[in-house]
């Protein structure tokens, strides 16, 4: 929850239109400022003060605890100029919610955190538990020192900065030095549930805990969920493992409603997956046994569970231990999973820059390696963290930057591969994962498309059935692409065209727009959108009988009307053709 705390009437202004943004997000706090801002402080995740920053100081100075658990806190000027992340920049995300405010009221976040200020990744950010010495090890990445990667694990992470070095296998170990550790593992004499000891001056050193540890579950019925915890955790202390890398607690179907898993489970943070009992039995296991077999129909449920996605079984299956001697009533067993690249397949849109959702740019920073098309890769690179490994190639190497992207995630990387409009319209996404296997998490990030763009310029010509026609017969015969042509026109559908016309291919946007005549009036309205968002962007109205091939290049998107479409006011407008149209009064 975010608290929204203001002195003025301004102030309330600008919280009041947060609070409408957000309704599920926010609460406004009223009273005097000072019992206010102790109110959200205490209750909220996030504080967002519209006060000035030194009066927003003295108000919270008493109240600062741990910036590990503290809130992070927002101020925003009187006059809605500036958005300024005061404390809580990463462990409160003071710094993202700046950013998120300013968007919405129109102000410039301001961010002084060191490594948002140059581009590099807060160590904190990553998306994993961290511990160790953060400042230290940050003060080394800023200052250009050699910090050493150790990657215990392969785990997908963002680009880090040239002086990120992983040691070569066989180079002797070297100790004091900053570095960067990734494991799942404790060192000995370390703490299990909470952070591990913090290094000593010199040694700066930071440990990421990534989701490395699937943890099988069974249960008798009416288990506790003290029985089920102390299990797992003395299992992790036992062998070494961190509880900070916990990714899931896995069980068989029939227990996903037993009281004290979900308990565990939820007291863990972490999600309960079921796995039907045909899928467990499947599991090829080294303890098997005839009492689960009996109960649920398979002979394992904990390390099955465990094993389902494959992975390395650590800890094989172990019972609980009870106070009072009686039999155990929980099993368990702890597997470290296949470490996953990770390929984003990122949609940037016609080519604004406010065009580009905070979700692509999210993805653009996350990933370490860049591929795309190098005109693509110009729209963008600015975004890119330092140390992005960028690998571009021009026209016609699709297949190419497919194989290449699905390949860097499999060696472990976190893979941004960019397309423009939507990524999975007529660009790289069906060629990728085509390629791809489920080796790989794959993430969809939408773009919007070029037909969208240039439906907002003309108007409203998609307002009812629409359809989008490449008209390229690089990867779709002629004979094919005509067929859709002629079915669109006899269905009556809006159509847009792709790939409309090029120097070589001159005669295919004539044929179709000849094949749409047979159906449409000579007036029919046609939308012609060149660059749609870009500054030399350009457009403009005719109809189907006035339009010239010749002036149409592959730039271009060419949106032909059905025929309801209207021009009204100079814009392209399809009605929805629903009942309200007849009957406005009872419109939406």
């Amino acid at each position: 929850m975010i608290g929204l705390i203001s002195a003025t009437a301004a102030g309330a202004v600008a919280a009041q239109r947060l609070a409408s943004a957000w309704p599920e997000r926010t609460r406004v706090y009223e009273g005097p400022v000072r019992d206010a801002v102790g109110r959200a402080f205490g209750e909220c995740e996030q504080v967002v003060c519209f006060l000035a920053t030194g009066a927003v100081v003295r108000l919270i100075a008493p109240l600062l605890a741990d910036k590990g658990t503290d809130p992070g806190v927002v101020c925003v000027d009187e006059g809605g100029r500036f958005a300024v992340s005061l404390v809580g920049g990463h462990a409160g995300g003071a710094n993202a919610l700046a950013v998120e405010v300013g968007e919405v009221l129109g102000a410039e976040p301001v961010v002084t955190t060191a490594t948002d200020a140059v581009g590099v990744p807060g160590l904190d950010t990553l998306g994993m538990p961290v511990e160790g010495d953060v400042a230290g090890v940050s003060r080394a990445l800023l200052d250009g020192e050699n910090v050493e990667l150790d990657l215990e694990i392969a785990w997908p992470l963002p680009a880090l900065p040239p002086n990120v070095r992983r040691p070569a296998p066989d180079a002797p170990a070297e100790r004091g030095g900053p570095a960067i550790v990734v494991t799942d593992r404790v060192p000995a004499g370390g703490r299990v549930s909470g952070p591990e000891e913090t290094p000593g001056a010199g040694d700066a050193r930071v440990v990421l805990r990534p989701p490395s540890l699937v943890v099988g579950v069974g249960a008798s019925r009416g288990a506790p969920a003290d029985e089920v915890l102390g299990l797992i955790e003395g299992a992790l202390r036992d062998a070494g493992l961190s509880l900070r890398s916990l990714a899931e607690l896995a069980t068989v179907d029939a227990k996903a409603d037993e009281p004290g898993l979900v308990e565990a489970a939820a007291r863990l943070g972490v999600p309960l997956v079921t796995h039907s009992a045909e899928e467990l039995a499947a599991v090829e296991v080294p303890n098997p046994s005839d009492a689960p077999l009996a109960a649920v129909g398979t002979p394992s449920v904990a390390e099955a569970a465990a094993l389902v996605g494959g992975g390395e079984l650590l800890v094989p299956k172990r019972k609980s231990e009870r106070a009072d001697g009686r039999p155990a009533m929980a099993t368990c067993a702890v597997v470290r999973r296949p470490a996953r690249g990770r390929l984003a397949v990122v949609g940037l849109g016609p080519g604004a820059r406010d065009l580009l959702t905070p979700r692509a740019k999210a993805e653009l920073r996350r990933a370490s390696v860049l591929v795309g098309l190098d005109q693509y890769v110009d729209q963008i690179r600015d975004l890119l963290r330092p140390g992005t490994r960028i690998l571009e190639s021009g026209l016609g190497a699709e297949e190419e930057r497919a194989r290449t992207a699905v390949a860097e995630a499999r060696r472990g990387q976190a893979v941004a591969l960019i397309g423009s409009g939507d990524a999975g319209v007529y660009a790289m996404a069906s060629p990728a994962l085509a390629e791809a296997s489920d080796d790989i998490d794959v993430i969809g990030v939408p773009g919007v498309t070029a037909a969208l763009a240039a439906a907002a310029i003309l108007g409203a010509p998609l307002g009812h059935d629409h359809v989008s026609i490449s008209l390229s017969d690089l990867h779709t015969p002629w004979e094919v692409i005509e067929r859709r042509v002629r079915a669109a026109a006899e269905a009556d559908i809006v159509v847009t065209f792709y790939n409309p016309r090029s120097r070589g291919r001159d005669w295919q946007l004539p044929k179709a727009l000849a094949i749409l005549a047979e159906h449409r009036e000579p007036t029919t309205p046609v939308g012609v959108v060149r660059n749609a968002s870009r500054p030399d962007g350009s457009h403009r109205l005719t109809t189907l009988a006035a339009l010239d091939p010749a002036t149409v290049d592959m730039m271009t998107v060419v949106t032909v009307g059905n025929t309801a479409t209207r021009e009204i006011a100079g814009r392209m407008v399809t009605p929805r053709g629903y009942r309200w149209q007849e009957n406005p009064e009872g419109a939406e």
